[in-house]
């Protein structure tokens, strides 16, 4: 009940702003380059139980070794397994469902479903945490919230079977909700217990479901060069351990709301080098939806 308090009284604004703040867009910037991966994944057809395999594997080996290298201090070992289990779980599923999800429809299409997430997320954090947040704050996560409906409303303009935008809206739908719990399990995870304990602990289970799964994710459609799958797997790892500690370390101080707006943009990082490497479509209105996004963050910041 003590984590529970201590996570309550975290959640609102307070000293130390500014840190939190700067490791909030460092995270964006970080996952919206993980996320493209996950194109890059599935535009190469990689199997991705091993992607994501790979992916973990490399996130669990950099974080256990940076643990026993810390003071490796864990106030409740239960509730690290838990949480650990809860976030591990939560996040293999989403991570799989958007990698299979790009298979089927365009990142501009898929990464603004699944960033619907922020909505649940956000009201979770102001009637559980019951964040202080700034008018300012307010009218941030509102144009953060209007630009993902905004951006999910343009059509779908991918040329895909009714069937594969079927199957990439439900995976999407996955995706969302996943992202919602794995999200919510941070904060908790964030304020009450050894941050590298628990991104060691989570990305170790995590590793382990992808090997499990490895079978189920086989496609005869997929790239049969394992090179490929465990290289951006790795690249994933190495992107996604920067990502997440600084996510973690927002959280510690700063409220759910708004840092879950702020790295639930991530997703415009993702579109943006889609556009320049693999020349999807962009049109002016999603141009628009990016400058949004960019006064979004700013006035998050007040």
């Amino acid at each position: 009940m003590q984590l529970l308090e201590n996570a309550r009284v975290q959640g609102s604004v307070g000293d130390g702003m500014t840190s939190w703040y700067v490791l909030a867009v460092a995270a964006l910037l970080l996952f919206g380059i993980e996320r493209f991966l996950y194109k890059v994944s599935a535009e190469r057809r990689c199997n991705t139980a091993w992607t994501t395999f790979s992916f973990m594997a490399t996130v669990a080996v950099i974080s256990t070794a940076l643990f026993f290298l810390s003071d490796r201090h864990i106030p409740d070992l239960r509730f690290l397994f838990v949480i650990s289990l809860i976030n591990s779980a939560s996040f293999f599923l989403g991570t799989v469902s958007q990698i299979e999800a790009l298979k089927c429809i365009p990142t501009n299409i898929a990464y603004p479903v699944i960033r619907l997430n922020t909505i649940f997320v956000v009201l979770f954090s102001v009637i559980y945490f019951k964040d202080s947040l700034s008018i300012t704050q307010i009218t941030g996560i509102v144009t953060a919230i209007c630009v993902i409906f905004w951006m999910t409303s343009q059509g779908y303009g991918s040329g895909a079977s009714t069937s594969q935008v079927t199957k990439g809206l439900l995976l999407t739908g996955i995706a969302l909700f996943s992202g919602a719990i794995a999200a919510i399990s941070s904060k908790f995870a964030a304020v009450g217990t050894s941050t590298l304990g628990f991104i060691a602990l989570s990305y170790i289970m995590g590793s382990l479901l992808s090997l499990l799964s490895r079978k189920g994710l086989h496609s005869d459609t997929s790239n049969p060069n394992l090179k490929d799958a465990l290289k951006i797997g790795a690249a994933m790892g190495l992107v996604n351990m920067g990502g997440f500690y600084c996510f973690l370390s927002a959280l510690r101080t700063g409220p759910l709301s708004i840092i879950i707006s702020i790295v639930g943009m991530h997703f415009i990082v993702a579109i943006v080098l889609a556009v320049l490497i693999y020349r999807e479509k962009i049109t002016p209105s999603r141009i628009a939806g990016i400058l949004l996004t960019l006064v979004s963050i700013f006035l998050m910041r007040a």
